[in-house]
C-alpha cells in the first residue's frame, strides 16, 4: 500500500523547519557560526601563518584536515541548521582534538608558537561550538517544540 502524501508536507515536519529556521537566523547563532568558521580556516592555515608547513609534520597536516573540518562543519551550520543540528557536538569535539593535538601527534612540531595557536584556536572552536549546541538545544525544549512533555 503507498500513499500519495509527501512527509514534506506534514505540519510537525513543518513546524520543525520553521523553528530551526528561527534559530539559524538567530544573530547570536549566525555570529558563533561565522566566528567558528573564521577559526577554522585559520586552523587549516595555520601551519603557513605559524611557520611549520615546509616540513610537512603530521601537525600541519592535521591542522589542515581537521581546520577544513570545522570550516565545513560551520558552513553547514549556517546554511543548513535544521538538516545538521543533529552533529553539533561534532565541533567541540574537534576543538578539544586541536587543543590536545600537540601533545598527541608523533613527529608533530610541538613548539611554543603551534601549542599556542592550537590551544587558543581550539578553546574557541570548543566555546563557539558550544554555542552553536546550545542554540539547537534551545530550539528542542521551546514550549511547543518537537519534545513532547513528559506528563
Amino acid at each position: 500500500m503507498t500513499h500519495g502524501a509527501d512527509i514534506g508536507t506534514h505540519p510537525d515536519i513543518m513546524q520543525m523547519r520553521a523553528r530551526y529556521e528561527a534559530a539559524a537566523a538567530n544573530p547570536a547563532a549566525q555570529l558563533a557560526d561565522g566566528l567558528t568558521l573564521l577559526s577554522g580556516l585559520y586552523l587549516a592555515l595555520s601551519p603557513w601563518i605559524i611557520g611549520f608547513s615546509g616540513t610537512r609534520t603530521p601537525l600541519a597536516v592535521n591542522n589542515l584536515v581537521t581546520g577544513l573540518a570545522v570550516a565545513l562543519l560551520a558552513m553547514g551550520y549556517s546554511s543548513a541548521f535544521g538538516r545538521t543540528y543533529g552533529i553539533s557536538w561534532v565541533a567541540p569535539l574537534l576543538g578539544i582534538w586541536t587543543i590536545i593535538a600537540p601533545w598527541v601527534i608523533r613527529g608533530g612540531m610541538a613548539t611554543t608558537s603551534t601549542i599556542i595557536s592550537n590551544v587558543v584556536v581550539g578553546a574557541l572552536i570548543l566555546l563557539f561550538g558550544l554555542a552553536t549546541m546550545r542554540f539547537g538545544m534551545m530550539e528542542r525544549e521551546r514550549p511547543g517544540g518537537f519534545r513532547t512533555p513528559s506528563h
